[in-house]
């Protein structure tokens, strides 16, 4: 379509402006805005396949609620570029993950339509349940609260929480539950399958609300009155039906299946649903991608898809000659040759098998390999307690992810030193994806609990040859960091051998200033010391790839502090707490005097953008550090 062909949705900027619309012209502006998605996510590559399977039900959502003083709370951002055109960000929408741009997902931060942050899963029955109960104790009665989560989303231990919490205390809020069969690979686990059980008439539906709203009007629903009639009600569908049902069994009124496509049907629930008193559970199904045959057909392809032409839905795929892996694809492939020659290593994570290469040991093994799905404590635990019991688990969680296990990796994990290899993918900065994706904090967060060993490798080689080195005997409870993309060796294959634990290197000697590092920013350290001694030619400076941030090689340090007044260290990590810090901790704690610059993620939340942008924003690129190491090497000069 060209902008002109969009007939509707150029004239809305505001849902006030889509709440003018005759709910015949709802069909035709779904299309419309499907197509705009297409267009805009063809050229600037993002989550495509959700938001195309959520067009009817965001147009519904915005056309039944008054938004923005009705909220809606999403789960995971993936599904709301739709909310996002619709609530006066289409113009701006080009600049979609770009740096200064619009965000990748939905926060309150950008705009008052965005009633919470939402770039992790299974928070938004909690956050939505808090805002209704808010409502209520400061005299906002007429505001409605929706929480709108996908399936592969309800297998969160927090849902289940939130659910729980839901039917014991007085609110009026919706969840409506998004049923793709899909989180970003196909969902896993019981809920999937119960879920794909799960049915109701909707005829019944149909005849429940209207007896409903007579009740209503009749006075016959206070609160005691409706708790019986829906356990009367639930006892009586259960025994007619041969079902049960999780969720009237929780006292949340459930309704559907219904069809998530037809957005004229799915207003008139909405509106039926705005009105009716107590907790209620709103299941529609929709299809990934739905729309646009080919994301139908491929949706774990289609998630986030990158450039493609919308005409012959042809991919736009950069050639690929001889470059370097990207280390989760190093991580499959070592996986597998580890899996082969040791019959106790077994693949765990949480619903990413495809994101971070498990399914590679998942086609060739599939008894060796788990997937949980979205559920990063069990991940852990369910490692902890196979680990207990004779095997040796890989369990691989995206950094920002595993904040979510931290109880379960101290509890579960590390007070009994079990022999789980806990890789954790996308560490670091991750791009585009912001502040919720971000892998900052996980050294901080993890270097003080006893037990851990803790390493980032420098390279593909180092990677494998620390999986290797985790899975041997006696190396207890084993933490793996590594960023996304690609690393910096083609010849990527190597022979796998031990390194000795909490042993750093010496990559390049020099006399003035000691450079320490922590995983793959060494590269990005050696091309600065590089760039600085050739323009000061009388600069030398050493490089260590320190491999360990726990245990940390104290031999080296204290040969480090002994021969060096200056020393630089670098992590992919928030500098407060992280490695730098355990380094400065170690050096006061016995003596030496010597002046450490830890250099490191801010303080702060790092918004989106290319990895490339963001480190000169937070002077982790060449540049940023050669000027570093260049003032220190002046200032000394000076004071000499």
């Amino acid at each position: 379509m060209k902008q002109s062909d969009f007939e509707l949705l150029n004239s809305i900027k505001y849902p006030s402006d889509l709440r003018k619309l005759s709910i015949e012209q709802l069909p035709q502006l779904c299309d419309e805005l499907r197509a705009d998605i297409l267009k805009e996510l063809s050229a600037n590559p993002g989550h495509l396949a959700s938001s195309l399977g959520m067009v009817e039900l965001t147009v519904a959502l915005h056309y039944v609620y008054n938004t923005p003083e009705d909220r809606l709370v999403w789960d995971v951002g993936h599904q709301a570029y739709g909310h996002k055109i619709l609530t006066g960000r289409r113009e701006l929408f080009y600049t979609n993950r770009k740096l200064h741009g619009i965000m990748p997902f939905p926060s309150p931060k950008e705009s008052e339509y965005d009633s919470f942050v939402c770039g992790h899963t299974s928070n938004s029955i909690s956050a939505a349940l808090g805002m209704a109960v808010a409502a209520k104790k400061t005299g906002r009665d007429d505001r409605k609260v929706v929480a709108i989560i996908g399936d592969g989303a309800m297998s969160g231990g927090l849902a289940f929480e939130g659910l729980n919490n839901v039917s014991s205390m007085p609110n009026d809020m919706l969840i409506i539950l998004n049923d793709n069969n899909m989180s970003i690979d196909q969902s896993v686990g019981g809920m999937r399958h119960y879920l794909l059980k799960l049915n109701t008439n909707e005829t019944y539906n149909r005849i429940r609300f209207k007896l409903a709203r007579w009740l209503n009007a009749k006075g016959f629903f206070n609160d005691d009155r409706r708790k019986g009639i829906i356990r009367l009600n639930n006892a009586l569908k259960s025994a007619i039906s041969h079902q049960q049902n999780i969720f009237e069994g929780l006292n949340i009124r459930y309704f559907g299946p219904f069809n998530g496509h037809n957005v004229i049907e799915l207003v008139r629930l909405l509106k039926q649903l705005r009105q009716m008193t107590g907790p209620k559970l709103l299941h529609i199904h929709t299809v990934k991608g739905h729309g646009y045959a080919p994301a139908e057909q491929q949706a774990v392809i289609w998630h986030a898809p990158g450039k493609f032409d919308v005409e012959s839905g042809e991919r736009i795929v950069q050639e690929k000659t001889n470059k370097p892996p990207r280390f989760q694809d190093v991580f499959g492939e070592t996986l597998l040759e580890l899996a082969k020659a040791n019959p106790r290593i077994v693949g765990v994570t949480p619903a990413m098998p495809t994101g971070c290469s498990m399914n590679i040991l998942m086609r060739e093994m599939p008894d060796r390999a788990f997937d949980v799905g979205i559920a990063e404590g069990h991940a852990v635990t369910f490692s902890s307690g196979m680990a207990k019991d004779g095997l040796l688990p890989f369990c691989n969680i995206y950094s920002a992810f595993s904040q979510r296990a931290y109880d379960n990796i101290i509890h579960d994990m590390a007070i009994l030193n079990l022999p789980v290899v806990l890789c954790l993918d996308r560490a670091g900065l991750v791009g585009e994806d912001g502040a919720t994706h971000h892998g900052a904090f996980d050294i901080a967060a993890l270097r003080a609990i006893p037990n851990l060993t803790i390493a980032s490798p420098l390279d593909e080689h180092e990677l494998r040859r620390m999986m290797f080195t985790a899975q041997l005997p006696g190396k207890g409870a084993f933490v793996i960091r590594y960023p996304r993309g690609n690393g910096v060796k083609t010849d990527w294959r190597c022979e796998l051998e031990e390194i000795p634990v909490g042993k750093g290197r010496c990559l390049k000697e020099g006399s003035d200033i000691a450079v320490l590092s922590f995983g793959p920013l060494g590269n990005i350290a050696a091309k600065a010391i590089e760039k600085a001694e050739t323009e000061h030619n009388s600069l030398s400076v050493a490089h260590y790839d320190m491999r360990f941030a726990k245990p940390l090689d104290t031999e080296l340090l204290a040969s480090v502090g002994k021969r060096y007044s200056k020393i630089v260290t670098i992590e992919d990590g928030v500098a407060n707490g992280g490695f730098g810090s355990a380094v400065s901790e170690w050096l006061m704690d016995n003596g030496y005097n010597t002046h450490v610059t830890r250099l490191g993620l801010p303080d702060s939340f790092v918004e989106h953008g290319t990895v490339a942008e963001l480190q000169q924003i937070v002077g982790l690129d060449a540049e940023s550090v050669k000027t570093v190491l260049t003032r220190l090497h002046d200032s000394t000069q000076a004071a000499s």
